[in-house]
């Protein structure tokens, strides 16, 4: 039957289907979740979580990276760079991921989002079981010096306004699950530390969903 959903009105209901996220694990192999990967633009964020991507996707895992950039294209096309429109940015982003989880993937989300208070929310929105926050860390000076965009010298000159490590904060995780040293780490490092962190936990026993 389908039940309300909590603060959004008595005349919106949230529509149960046949097929829930448990019959979804045990077809696909695996549990899902949040890989949230957070740090400075230029830190490696999208290049690891693509690589983990196809790791996972060629041992038959259900996954899916949510770029920074693409969301932009389109789900998220109508939005700025100011503050309240960055927390929206990544409200949307949290629930996107969210009906992921649900859909049985392995979701690996690559966003500068700088600011604890819109992380927790993400985290709160997709639920505190199903993510996990990677700290992708790397020196502001290394970031420009990867810089194919040009992001870094417009953002010195002026032309830039709110760029995260130049004229806006970056709020370092205080406890994240993982923390990828990216100047340190060559990009097969990175993504093996994410998928031995969740490879563990994730994959299910095939003799218990017998």
């Amino acid at each position: 039957m389908p039940s309300v959903k909590p603060g959004n009105g008595s005349n919106l209901v949230w529509s149960h289907g046949l097929v829930d996220r448990a019959d979804r694990a045990r077809l696909n192999g695996h549990h899902s979740v949040v890989i949230w990967l957070t740090g400075f633009s230029g830190a490696g964020k999208s290049t690891i979580a693509h690589a983990v991507e196809k790791a996972l996707h060629d041992r038959a895992w259900r996954c899916f990276v949510l770029d920074g950039d693409n969301v932009r294209h389109g789900l998220c096309g109508d939005l700025g760079f100011t503050p309240a429109e960055r927390s929206e940015n990544l409200r949307r982003v949290a629930e996107t991921a969210r009906l992921f989880v649900e859909a049985g993937s392995v979701v690996l989300a690559a966003f500068i989002s700088p600011m604890r208070s819109d992380r927790e929310h993400v985290r709160q929105i997709v639920g505190p079981e199903n993510f996990i926050e990677v700290f992708v860390d790397c020196p502001v000076e290394v970031c420009e010096q990867r810089d194919i965009k040009g992001m870094y010298r417009r953002a010195r000159a002026g032309e830039l306004a709110e760029f995260t490590g130049i004229s806006a904060p970056y709020e370092v995780p205080l406890a994240p699950t993982l923390v990828l040293r990216t100047h340190a780490l060559t990009l097969e490092a990175c993504a093996q530390q994410i998928i031995e962190l969740i490879e563990p936990a994730l994959v299910l026993d095939k003799d218990a969903v017998k």
